[in-house]
């Protein structure tokens, strides 16, 4: 009776420790020659980083948040030379490019600076923008979510 007492309480208590999720690697850098690629790609990339920046942000990890920040900066310059631009943004890829660079520029300072109103605030213009450069039609619908029930 005592050996399976300390058998369940050692199962109990080793499943009760549980190892930290492992924090998503920074993505690498792209090559310091800025080379045309994919419009989709770069913005999938910019998505990535926004969000890795706001998981950092949520654990004080300012260091993190600046390397995102910096990714941001120059996935934003790859931008303007992409490829396979969707028509609705071709006349302002430029400008939509330049304002994620500006963002995330201002974002990077706000973490350098260790300002979480200034970081929250830009934050959350980067996923605006990031929103507005989507590929897919703006003012079609989002998708049905399954009927409550169904096995999908």
């Amino acid at each position: 009776m005592k050996r399976t007492l300390v058998v369940v309480s050692t199962v109990l208590l080793l499943s009760a420790c549980q190892v930290a999720p492992e924090r998503a690697a920074p993505l690498p850098p792209l090559p310091d020659t800025v080379t045309p690629q994919s419009y989709s790609r770069l913005l999938e990339r910019a998505r990535a980083q926004a969000g890795q920046a706001n998981d950092a942000f949520y654990l004080n990890d300012w260091d993190r948040v600046k390397v995102a920040a910096e990714g941001l900066m120059q996935t934003a310059k790859y931008m303007r030379l992409a490829y396979e631009v969707p028509d609705r943004h071709k006349d302002t890829l430029v400008s939509l490019t330049g304002d994620l660079g500006k963002l995330a520029k201002e974002l990077f300072d706000g973490a350098e600076a260790r300002d979480a109103k200034k970081t929250t605030s830009v934050m959350a213009q980067v996923h605006a923008k990031i929103r507005d450069m989507r590929v897919g039609d703006p003012a079609a619908p989002a998708p049905a979510p399954p009927p409550s029930g169904s096995k999908g």
